[in-house]
């Protein structure tokens, strides 16, 4: 079997190293893009099986890629996890609304428990 492929949409540098190697240890492929523009670019040229995006992020914001992909009939069936500090309840419904899978506060998981949840998303 193929390993799954994850995007990776974060502009925490360390953030995003860390996350993209707990992925990369638990068996996935992992690309790492570091702003909104970058991750649209990922997205669509390599097709990943789960995107894990923040929302603020420099040249797009994650609002605006989730909006770009869902439009994309290449992209719209990817399922995107959002991974952000914004946990105000209009951003969550914003995000939901849109067509997010799921949606974690950053201060609320371990990166552990992340993992433990992008991984059975991928095998559901």
């Amino acid at each position: 079997m193929d390993k799954k492929r994850v995007l990776v949409v974060e502009d925490d540098m360390v953030l995003n190293k860390t996350l993209q190697e707990f992925l990369t240890h638990h068996g996935l492929d992992v690309i790492g893009a570091s702003n909104g523009e970058e991750g649209i670019r990922f997205a669509k040229e390599k097709i990943p099986d789960l995107i894990v995006l923040d929302i603020i992020l420099p040249k797009k914001d994650g609002f605006e890629v989730i909006k770009e992909l869902k439009e994309d009939d290449k992209t719209k069936q990817i399922p995107i996890v959002l991974l952000t500090n914004l946990g105000s309840l209009s951003d969550i419904e914003k995000a939901l609304v849109l067509g997010v899978s799921t949606y974690f506060v950053k201060s609320d998981y371990t990166l552990e428990e992340i993992v433990t949840k992008i991984k059975a998303m991928l095998e559901a």
